[in-house]
């Protein structure tokens, strides 16, 4: 009952977000995010950061269940804003019956997507949304214009349509997407370069330590990073190889055995930064023979360069990183990795060492499932992430 009535309010909101979008046409792009008017206070629905009038402007999207996108992005914004100028605009997942409360489990909403438009550059964090077509058609209307992508972890599996009750004309962005065409695989094959595979490792038992793929030591992602650097208690994702087209791995991601023991009150699991430790190789069944399989041989790409061109759009580029949860964050080095991420594909010189210093108390939540219970409880407030 909580979905069919979702479902109905989600497609009532999108008229009420356009009449709101019009209603706050006279204020500044910074005010659109929370105003004032006749019948009182509108609650934030988006998060906007100021930065510097002639920088770009990059739009940050989360929405998934588990990585806790509503933490990562807003900080990652405000690293680019405060430290680098660029003018940042957040959006999060919320029950339309439920404005200006975040909720990651509502797949079928997310305010201020034709803020989109205006994007120099877009940061998708978003897992199996099923959004509406006029939000959809935001997306698409960007992609087809050839711009850039930044993809972080379960943007590869950033949609989908499958297996729910509402018609799309853009079920050909979904992860199961089977038509046998350009979109086989959906979204995250034809523009990111991969779809959802696996977890390659021992999810939240095992960490990754992020190391220049070969040939790759020079590229301006890894500017200020060496090797090791990029850390985070998120597990390895499996991809299939090689990458399609000319996608290149910059980072490759070696799956860590944990030093210390599990502890689920501890955001990192029980996993430090300090764990050396290449996971050992384990024993499984395949086609019927016990084989001892080594996780790190060959390890996985996490991070890939791409160029992308959708169906009647222009040729774009992207970056994919499999790593980039909230608690993947606390480390320097993979703060580093994306925010030299949106200077390269924006076409401006990256940093050697960009400032990637924490703005703000930041302690996000470990990764994991909740119930909508718990969401209705906690009613997180987008302007309370700011």
């Amino acid at each position: 009952m909580r979905s069919l009535m979702r479902t109905f309010l989600a497609t009532i909101f999108s008229l009420c977000a356009a009449c709101f979008v019009i209603s706050c046409s006279t204020h500044s792009p910074s005010d659109r995010s929370t105003t004032d008017d006749e019948f009182g206070e509108v609650p934030a629905l988006w998060l906007s950061y100021a930065g510097k009038a002639d920088m770009p402007h990059i739009v940050l999207i989360s929405g998934d269940e588990e990585y806790r996108s509503e933490e990562a992005l807003p900080q990652l914004a405000k690293i680019l804003s405060t430290h680098h100028g660029f003018r940042c605009t957040v959006l999060f997942a919320q029950d339309p019956a439920a404005p200006g409360i975040v909720d990651p489990n509502y797949v079928h909403n997310i305010p201020g997507l034709d803020l989109v438009a205006s994007a120099d550059l877009m940061v998708l964090f978003t897992r199996f949304r099923a959004l509406p077509d006029e939000q959809m058609q935001h997306i698409d209307d960007y992609l087809k214009a050839g711009k850039p992508v930044i993809g972080i972890r379960t943007s590869t599996h950033a949609f989908r349509f499958e297996g729910t009750d509402m018609s799309s004309s853009f079920a050909h962005y979904g992860n199961f997407y089977d038509g046998g065409d350009e979109w086989q695989d959906g979204f995250g094959r034809l523009v990111l370069g991969e779809k959802w595979i696996s977890h390659h490792g021992h999810h939240a038992h095992q960490s990754t330590r992020g190391w220049a793929a070969p040939g790759a030591a020079d590229h301006p992602l890894l500017n200020g990073i060496d090797h090791g650097d990029i850390w985070g208690p998120t597990d390895v994702y499996g991809v299939r190889l090689p990458l399609p087209g000319d996608s290149q791995p910059i980072v490759l991601g070696q799956v860590v055995d944990r030093a210390g023991t599990f502890d689920e009150a501890d955001p990192l699991l029980g996993m430090a930064p300090t764990d050396k430790s290449p996971a050992l190789p384990v024993t499984t069944t395949q086609n019927g023979q016990t084989v001892e399989v080594d996780l790190n041989v060959p390890m996985m790409p996490i991070t890939w360069t791409k160029t992308y061109q959708i169906p009647e759009g222009k040729p774009g580029k992207a970056v994919t990183s499999t790593i980039g949860a909230s608690v993947d964050l606390l480390e320097e080095g993979t703060r580093r990795l994306l925010v030299n991420a949106a200077f390269w594909l924006l076409e401006l010189k990256v940093p050697l060492e960009a400032n990637v210093d924490l703005v703000g108390t930041y302690e996000p939540s470990r990764f994991a499932f909740y119930e909508d219970e718990y969401w209705d409880k906690k009613q997180l407030t987008v302007q309370g992430l700011k």
